[in-house]
């Protein structure tokens, strides 16, 4: 690598700059890990012809004016033009609906559709995206606020789109007079679609057949597991090695205790096959989050046994015990995030 290949800039310091995206270079060999405040990202210097790069800011000036730092970059007219690799939104995350967007320029994939065909689409075209240029649908069960959306998207799109679910999932959809190409599997398998490399995995729950998944892309990987009673040593295995991991931190356990709910369904929802507390969830950031993590989403966030904050205090304090360069997003009941691009 030689000096000639980058500009050296000296980064003037603008601490009334608040820069909440990932800036980041992959390279050959050198990585810099920058921390200033509250902002902390992976920044990877590289040679002139570098593999990606992403900014989600319009243009690079304004991490430039953020840090004060002598960083090696190649020119911004070089960084316009690189194109997205991997990109995640969550539409939805709440008992009252759930759907996650994962895509690379060529292949897109929606995990669950709890929510209607129309909101979904509404959500989509909101970052860009049309509903019927996706390629699959990734069930993890079946429960209304998961699948409330699928019989609709089957029966209105343009083209058929597969749905991947489990066998033991499979029989308790109800499709109506329009049911899509069925992709079924055994919890536990791997699979192909498009760009992704897919990895299935048990999540107790109480549902049918349940599963978490792992998607990898373009040297990208992804977790997702929601609605779980308890953190298994499977879950823990799939989660290493992940850029980006999305999980549940659904209640509080004293909101809970003195909420409106009946007490047979506050044992459902502590029990081991219910869904993750917010102590739980911190449990598994402070013991058992791989360091390579670089954002944490936390969702399926109760809106009656729950708050934003309760969740975001709980995990900042699990994050500062581990040190951790890692972005928390948490994920509030109602409201579509941003995208997340690498």
């Amino acid at each position: 690598m030689r000096q000639t290949d980058f500009k050296v800039l000296t980064l003037p310091h603008a601490g009334d700059l608040m820069v909440p995206h990932s800036v980041q270079r992959r390279t050959n060999r050198l990585s810099l890990r920058i921390e200033d405040g509250w902002f902390h990202r992976n920044v990877y210097a590289c040679s002139h012809k570098f593999r990606n790069f992403y900014c989600r800011k319009r243009t690079f000036k304004h991490f430039l004016r953020f840090c004060s730092l002598n960083l090696l970059y190649l020119s911004e007219e070089n960084v316009k033009g690189e194109a997205r690799i991997v990109k995640v939104c969550i539409l939805a995350s709440s008992s009252a609906g759930n759907s996650a967007f994962i895509a690379t320029d060529c292949t897109r994939i929606l995990i669950d559709a709890g929510l209607s065909r129309r909101e979904i689409a509404k959500r989509l075209a909101a970052i860009g995206e049309d509903i019927d240029t996706l390629d699959a649908v990734l069930v993890t069960h079946e429960h209304n606020d998961h699948v409330c959306g699928l019989p609709a998207l089957a029966k209105n799109r343009r083209r058929p789109v597969p749905v991947y679910l489990t066998q033991g999932t499979a029989p308790y959809i109800w499709w109506g007079d329009a049911q899509p190409p069925l992709e079924t599997f055994q919890a536990g398998r791997s699979f192909t679609i498009g760009d992704f490399d897919i990895s299935s995995f048990t999540i107790p729950h109480d549902a049918t057949d349940p599963v978490g998944y792992t998607l990898s892309a373009h040297g990208i990987k992804i977790a997702v597991a929601t609605d779980l009673g308890y953190v298994t040593d499977s879950l823990r295995v799939h989660m290493r090695a992940s850029d980006i991991v999305i999980l549940e931190s659904n209640h509080d356990l004293e909101m809970l205790r003195v909420g409106p709910y009946p007490w047979s369904v506050k044992q459902r929802v502590m029990g081991r096959r219910g869904h993750l507390s917010n102590e739980v969830a911190a449990g598994f950031i402070q013991n058992d989050l791989d360091s390579r993590v670089s954002t944490l989403i936390l969702g399926h966030i109760s809106e009656h046994n729950n708050h934003p904050e309760l969740v975001r205090h709980s995990a900042l304090k699990a994050l500062h015990g581990r040190t951790l360069f890692t972005r928390l997003v948490v994920a509030e009941p109602g409201i579509q995030s941003e995208v997340f691009e690498y």
